[in-house]
């Protein structure tokens, strides 16, 4: 895996969630603390980040959002077209690159080789050098801290996994997707 970002995404019973952190690093040295790696796609319906290089990810953004548009905003079908193109794309295959994709319904991790995943708990998924640190969290928090909120949750998880991860920063932006009634 590459070195990079950390993203955390948390698809719980009210709210679905994605943060990642700002920092933006060239080899070992930090470049940027402020990075916006977020975002939402199909009118807000759809909560995207990405951990590799930006310009790769405004490219794969764009793209995604494209599949969406098609698509209707189905995520799954958007899912699993937009891994097809992605993987056979001699270019874009070869990104060191990785996105998480959620709505209220689903969350996926998708690669430049193909893979979309749909994490085994359906709820809590992450990317980047701190992703495990930073999944690692999510799941004790989860368990253990009743109160919390989704946002807290993700945000609480960042913070954790920047503290031992030496290409996440504190830094730390989300975005909420609330429960459609």
């Amino acid at each position: 895996m590459f070195d990079a970002t950390t993203i955390l995404a948390y698809k719980g019973k009210n709210k679905a969630v994605i943060g990642g952190d700002g920092q933006v690093t060239f080899g070992n040295s930090v470049l940027k603390g402020n990075a916006t790696k977020i975002r939402t796609l199909h009118k807000g319906k759809i909560l995207a980040g990405f951990a590799g290089s930006t310009a790769d990810a405004f490219n794969l953004f764009d793209m995604f959002e494209e599949f969406l548009d098609d698509k209707k905003g189905d995520l799954l079908k958007s899912v699993v077209e937009f891994s097809k193109a992605w993987r056979k794309d001699k270019v874009l295959r070869r990104l060191e690159a990785m996105m998480i994709v959620l709505n209220n319904e689903h969350i996926f991790i998708l690669t430049g080789n193909g893979d979309v995943v749909e994490p085994e708990d359906g709820e809590i998924a992450s990317i980047g050098s701190g992703g495990n640190f930073a999944i690692s969290a999510a799941r004790a928090l989860k368990k253990h801290a009743h109160a919390m909120d989704e946002e807290e949750l993700v945000k609480e998880s960042l913070h954790i996994a920047a503290d031992l991860c030496i290409y996440t920063n504190h830094n730390i932006k989300t975005l909420i997707l609330e429960d459609e009634l």
